[in-house]
């Protein structure tokens, strides 16, 4: 995707980064544990058209995608390998599965019924969703083997993977982690015992592949960590952020003492001020949140957001960055001179998280793909 033009906001995507961290996730699997990237919303907001070729460059198995449109999606861009819908489908996307050749995970036993009926004596790839306590989507162990006997009576859906989803992986509650992994193995032995032998056993998470070997089985299924967010505090490998979102000081203005900035009057400088327009706001994902509470790197140094973040602009307080100018580069998160931004702190500014701050980014901030 090309910058827009007279626009100086871009998400600059750093390729080395991406296929670095995907290293530093394969080094803690066992030989043949197999990794599939999840590049659902848009590649977690890093542009997915661009990042799912460069993964499977980079040596990934298989790609997640949360609807059949993502799918299609990476599959245009060029994408070979398998692609997975993790959350499944509705009947009328059934031809559009099958031509782009995605699979499909299965939720329950009505959704297998629907999708069998769609068909129509085509074949079509399937993983079943197991729900061992997310309480989102997926089917309860108990309800295993009756989705297993519709099963039997659809030999176009072929089972190829069992999967689950941990709700707090990465350490908030060690034993109901536990008590999901116990329920995964029971599901797991229920359809090997009701004979089948799904290749694809997966339920960790970036969290999980990065701390629990035990439950690799023979796949996972990392998404944030792919892109250089640690999923947890305390992080066992170095991940390396590959988003750098920038934009430039639009105009430059000196105000006075008592001067109020942008709507509803939030903010009122406490002395003489030079603040900076940024064009960049709430429309293209800067979140509304960070008003009078966020920071940009400016010459290295940070400076206040001030006033409350509008739509299409941003006011940030840089009197104290010595020598600052029209059409400086600013760094809303990511490295300046040695100095960072990280967008945990982002998300914590916004009282949100760093999927979210990610997500959100808009389409009219072009992802520029950097590597080498």
């Amino acid at each position: 995707m090309q910058r827009s033009v007279g626009r100086p906001t871009v998400a600059q995507i750093d390729g080395d980064a991406l296929r670095r961290n995907v290293a530093a996730i394969r080094a803690r699997l066992a030989p043949g544990v197999q990794l599939l990237a999840v590049v659902k919303a848009d590649a977690y907001g890093h542009g997915a058209t661009q990042v799912a070729p460069l993964f499977e460059r980079a040596g990934v198995d298989a790609f997640g995608v949360a609807t059949v449109e993502e799918g299609v999606e990476i599959r245009r861009a060029g994408v070979t390998r398998p692609i997975l819908v993790l959350a499944g489908a509705s009947a009328h996307e059934i031809d559009a599965a099958v031509e782009h050749r995605l699979g499909l995970a299965i939720l329950d036993r009505a959704m297998a019924q629907e999708i069998h009926a769609a068909l129509r004596d085509r074949p079509l790839q399937i993983h079943l969703k197991i729900d061992t306590g997310m309480g989102r989507v997926g089917t309860h162990p108990d309800e295993l083997p009756a989705l297993l006997d519709t099963l039997r009576a659809a030999p176009e859906l072929s089972l190829v993977g069992i999967f689950s989803h941990f709700a707090n992986a990465d350490g908030g509650n060690e034993e109901f982690a536990a008590s999901q992994l116990r329920l995964f193995h029971h599901a797991v032995d229920t359809v090997r015992q009701a004979g089948w032998d799904p290749p694809h056993i997966h339920m960790a998470n970036s969290a999980a592949a990065l701390t629990r070997p035990a439950a690799h089985f023979s796949m996972v299924r990392p998404g944030i960590a792919l892109y250089g967010v640690p999923p947890m505090s305390t992080c066992p490998v170095v991940l390396q952020p590959a988003m750098r979102l920038t934009t430039r000081i639009v105009q430059l203005k000196s105000v006075p003492a008592e001067y109020p900035l942008s709507y509803g009057q939030t903010f009122v400088t406490r002395r003489p001020s030079r603040i900076a327009t940024l064009p960049i706001g709430y429309a293209d994902g800067y979140d509304r949140g960070l008003s009078n509470r966020a920071a940009a790197l400016v010459r290295g140094r940070r400076a206040p957001v001030v006033g409350t973040v509008c739509m299409d602009l941003t006011l940030i307080d840089v009197t104290d960055v010595p020598g600052v100018a029209e059409h400086d580069e600013v760094v809303l998160w990511g490295q300046q001179d040695g100095a960072t931004i990280n967008v945990d702190e982002v998300a914590t500014w916004q009282d949100s998280v760093s999927y979210e701050v990610l997500t959100r980014l808009g389409k009219r901030v072009p992802r520029v793909m950097r590597t080498g």
